[in-house]
């Protein structure tokens, strides 16, 4: 289907119940769908939003088209959760109902602020020629998820700025509070970090200048900054980042930079490391959100998909997920990301794997390796019986030890033009550990405790389940399935 500009804004009340009713239905049925992952009812998922802890609960928000896998007039779905692992949707919460956001419900952050829970988000504004504006609007959630927006923009675009202004994370630092946001320099065309004051988080916001970080390409979308393990870590997406400042594969990176202070009033950031990181050496991670929640810990979840791609359940009628919860720590300079404690939760009917590696759990569980150093092999997930299509893993733990996911040939292509694998150095002659969890077309590959993450979609065919590796390897191995979350 072609869709026109015309249907991508239609307003939410012409569309019928029972066009919606078909879409859910038709993505409930799919044999991409995912169980223990936040994935769209129906539609079209993106950016996480408003990730924060209030009332005693977990919160999160997606971006969302309901009507269709295209970007058009967005909203916000709610969910909650007791642990981080299992989500309970509570539907729509942000409409784009007012002439602050009458193009879309775009994306933001959330934080506790008394027994309200506040949301700042942009609101995407176009004008009879199709000429964008965005505000940064806040709203109040009440304890019963009422949202109340205010009457007037918190945020307005400075002059010195382009339309692409966006994307506000709300911090709060010596009794103030702070927005940053991601932002394109009228006059260079640059990738900058915004950052702004208030006294009231519902009143006057100053206009503080740049993080100083050099020029991110010529946009930075969903800026992040946290602390962890007393450390300020902005975590961001640079689109147009030269690759010779950083290498990445995918046709915008998900990024990361670790400080060793940061100051918010002059925006001078203090750090060791000489370029971004890649925070995901998989196929499919952006627009990442994180918060220092009440417990002290950093959090993350991501969206998992890229901008400006498609994929095989578009023609389903639905589009995309959200990565598992990370906790995140630093460990030698390095962000680490983790699966939290509560995944394990979802463990039933454990195995322990011994002896040539071969079995057919399904598509949904979880896979624990540790391989010895000084080997080379294959494993090969969602395949079919004869091996001949599948997911492959290939490690070395020798002189050039390696990890390469390669899904160029499990099934259904997805977005080729950027390739079908991806690599990481590992340290060489050493053990390789792996925590793999796969969940029917998502694969989530945690290595050596953390320290790398490649997460992908991949598309097997109906009843592609096996799993195998190469014969002889030396390894310790646990399997378990996967509840539903």
């Amino acid at each position: 289907m072609e869709w026109t500009r015309e249907q991508r804004y239609l307003p939410y009340e012409k569309w019928s119940a029972l066009t919606l009713l078909k879409l859910q239905s038709q993505a409930a049925k799919s044999k991409y769908q995912l169980h223990y992952h936040i994935h769209p009812t129906s539609g079209l998922l993106n950016d996480p939003n408003g990730f924060s802890y209030y009332n005693g609960q977990w919160h999160v928000f997606y971006q969302s088209y309901p009507f269709g896998a295209v970007h058009g007039l967005k909203s916000w779905v709610h969910l909650v959760s007791d642990d981080l692992v299992t989500w309970t949707n509570l539907g729509q919460a942000v409409l784009p109902d007012t002439k602050l956001d009458s193009h879309g419900a775009y994306s933001g952050s959330a934080r506790q602020i008394g027994d309200k829970l506040f949301l700042m988000y942009t609101g995407n504004v176009r004008d009879q020629n199709w000429v964008r504006a965005s505000y940064q609007i806040g709203a109040w959630m009440d304890e019963a998820g009422n949202v109340t927006k205010l009457d007037k923009p918190l945020i307005e675009a400075p002059d010195h700025v382009t339309e692409h202004f966006r994307d506000p994370q709300i911090l709060m630092h010596n009794g103030k509070y702070y927005a940053i946001l991601g932002a394109q320099d009228k006059k260079n065309q640059a990738g900058k970090i915004s950052i702004w004051r208030a006294d009231k988080i519902d009143g006057q916001w100053e206009d503080l200048g740049y993080v100083d970080l050099p020029d991110m390409g010529y946009m930075i979308e969903c800026p992040n900054l946290v602390f962890v393990d007393d450390k300020p870590v902005f975590i961001f997406c640079p689109q147009g980042l030269d690759k010779r400042i950083t290498a990445y594969d995918d046709v915008y990176p998900n990024m990361y930079w670790i400080g060793e202070s940061f100051d918010f009033d002059s925006g001078h950031f203090v750090t060791k490391q000489k370029a971004p990181i890649n925070l995901d050496y998989g196929f499919d991670v952006y627009a990442t959100q994180a918060f220092n929640a009440p417990d002290g810990n950093a959090y993350a979840i991501s969206w998992v998909g890229l901008p400006d791609s498609s994929y095989p359940t578009d023609d389903e009628g639905w589009a995309n997920c959200l990565s598992q919860v990370k906790k995140l720590s630093i460990k030698k300079g390095k962000l680490v990301q983790k699966p939290v404690a509560a995944m394990k939760g979802l463990r039933r009917y454990p195995e322990s794997l011994a002896g040539d590696l071969e079995f057919d759990e399904g598509g949904q569980y979880e896979l624990k390796l540790a391989i010895k150093k000084d080997q080379e092999g294959t494993l090969t997930l969602a395949a079919d019986k004869n091996f001949e299509q599948g997911l492959k893993l290939s490690f070395s733990t020798g002189s050039h030890a390696s990890l390469t996911l390669d899904r160029g040939n499990v099934g259904a292509d997805v977005n080729v033009d950027y390739g079908t694998t991806r690599s990481l150095a590992l340290p060489k002659n050493r053990e390789l550990k792996l925590r793999i969890f796969v969940d029917h077309s998502l694969i989530e590959v945690f290595v050596d405790g953390g320290q790398e993450v490649l997460t992908g979609r991949f598309f097997a065919p109906a009843g592609n389940t096996y799993a195998k590796m190469s014969t002889g390897i030396d390894y310790k191995g646990s399997l378990w399935q996967l509840k539903d979350m």
